[in-house]
């Protein structure tokens, strides 16, 4: 091979050597640019999930805060009454569900994040998140009214079976399954006028306290009766306000599934080896 053959080849190759390592620096640059745009898209999703929490502490601060203030003050002047405690407590839920329910769903109840969670309709590895955001807030506004009023047991705003514990967890489960009921019927059917849900479960806060105040103190939520019995250390009867609502709830949703529309046939639902899970995948998709 004479000089300029050489010469030519050597270029060639040096010409190879350069394109490779622009195209590997091409490569980098792209790999680089995935990875910043990975880094963003968690930075985002960690920002909107910051943003859900700090919504159910708020949210939870105020519809505790609200429906214990009246409570405690209708137990000191009794000039709320009992219908006005009602109507304290749907009103709430309600103005606080169209406040933040775009932003966190409004769950405000640690049963509902459950029993949403069961169904595939929340993801399970973000509800540690909100049952502690839900805590908080409940706690926060019960130490809040314990600031106010001082260390009053006649001012207690927890709630108390009236009759027996099982009478209190039927009653608790029950309106537990209709509140429940209700929220997945208007918040997850997409055939559900979505505009009037915060109307739709303010009213069912609302009738349930009405029907069963008297007997259970209609918590529904275990966040609403454990944070005033951390605050004043009332514990009695507290299972019947964590298991009656968690149950309830779950029951609720499931119930509402079994009737939500389906342009499936009977056979292709139940032909699965598992029922439950067959309206699971049904659910998701």
């Amino acid at each position: 091979m004479g000089k300029g053959e050489n010469s030519a080849a050597n270029g060639m190759v040096h010409d190879e050597v350069i394109m490779e390592e622009g195209l590997g620096r091409g490569h980098e640059s792209s790999s680089f640019a995935k990875s910043s745009n990975h880094r963003d898209h968690c930075a985002m999703l960690s920002v909107q999930f910051a943003q859900k929490i700090i919504a159910e502490i708020l949210g939870t601060y105020f519809v505790i805060f609200a429906g214990c203030a009246s409570v405690t003050i209708n137990q000191g002047s009794g000039v709320i009454t009992f219908p006005g405690i009602c109507i304290v407590w749907g009103l709430v839920v309600m103005v606080m569900v169209y406040s933040v329910g775009h932003i966190s769903g409004a769950h405000f109840n640690p049963a509902v994040s459950i029993a949403f969670a069961t169904c595939g309709r929340f993801p399970w590895k973000e509800m540690p998140a909100y049952i502690v955001a839900q805590m908080l807030g409940s706690i926060l506004a019960s130490g809040t009214l314990w600031l106010l009023f001082g260390k009053n047991d006649e001012h207690f705003p927890g709630t108390l079976p009236a009759g027996s514990d099982v009478q209190s967890v039927v009653v608790e489960f029950i309106i537990s399954f209709y509140l429940m009921f209700v929220i997945s019927g208007v918040a997850t059917d997409n055939r559900a006028i979505g505009e009037l849900a915060g109307l739709a479960v303010g009213s069912t806060i609302l009738l349930n306290v009405f029907i069963a105040g008297p007997i259970s103190g209609a918590s529904m939520n275990p966040a609403r009766s454990l944070g005033p019995a951390i605050i004043q250390h009332e514990y009695k009867s507290i299972w019947v306000y964590i298991v009656g609502p968690i149950c309830g709830t779950i029951a609720g949703a499931w119930a509402y599934n079994l009737i939500r529309f389906t342009n499936k046939p009977l056979r292709e639902i139940t032909k699965s080896t598992s029922f439950l899970k067959s309206f699971r995948e049904r659910n998701i998709s």
